[in-house]
């Protein structure tokens, strides 16, 4: 069975300053995140199109999720 791509596949997280982000640990801790996103979101899409809604309509409610995310750190000094 093919490997399914996912959004962590070829990213390059990177520092505020543009550097790569080169702890092993680290990119582990964020790609298993945003593989476990990428499947809640999946299922959760599912659900909604097998209930009847419109495909356009929730990703455009999944994308204003996505904006509506705080920086809990803004102000914060590194």
């Amino acid at each position: 069975m093919a490997r399914r791509k996912t959004p962590a596949n070829g990213i390059t997280w990177r520092q505020p300053d543009g550097t790569p982000v080169s702890c092993v640990e680290k990119l582990a801790v964020l790609n298993d995140n945003l593989e476990e996103i990428r499947q809640y979101c999946q299922d959760a899409f599912e659900d909604a199109l097998l209930m009847g809604c419109d495909e356009k309509q929730v990703r455009q409610v999944f994308e204003s999720i996505v904006k509506a995310i705080e920086n809990p750190y803004r102000n914060r000094k590194s």
